[in-house]
């Protein structure tokens, strides 16, 4: 069995929560949240994230704003909707349930049955 396989399925699973999670704090600009991440040690590839953020925003769970940059194209900064506030909150929901269901099945020692 190969563990990084494993591993980079858990990552996905959660990648969604953690990126809307970047961005319910305020409004975000795609390398700010490719940065975050990595620095909580989740790589994401901005090739990655643009496909997510476009399909969260296709189902008006952001909105996003141009700015104008002195040193470049303008910035798109995405933002949550009322409807993807929601959705972040459902997903926080079930990932406290999940943590603590896994929490407590990982913690349990390890029982062995007698021989008799």
């Amino acid at each position: 069995m190969n563990i990084e396989n494993t591993q980079s399925q858990m990552r996905k699973g959660i990648l969604e929560f953690c990126i809307l999670s970047i961005i319910r704090r305020g409004e975000a600009y795609p390398s700010d949240i490719v940065e975050e991440m990595r620095s909580a040690n989740l790589n994401i590839l901005e090739g990655t994230l643009y496909p997510l953020l476009t399909r969260l925003k296709n189902a008006d769970m952001l909105t996003y704003r141009w700015v104008e940059s002195n040193s470049g194209p303008p910035r798109k900064y995405f933002s949550l909707t009322d409807k993807g506030l929601a959705f972040y909150r459902e997903l926080e929901t079930t990932w406290k349930e999940l943590a603590n269901a896994v929490d407590a099945l990982a913690s349990k020692t390890e029982i062995r049955a007698e021989n008799p």
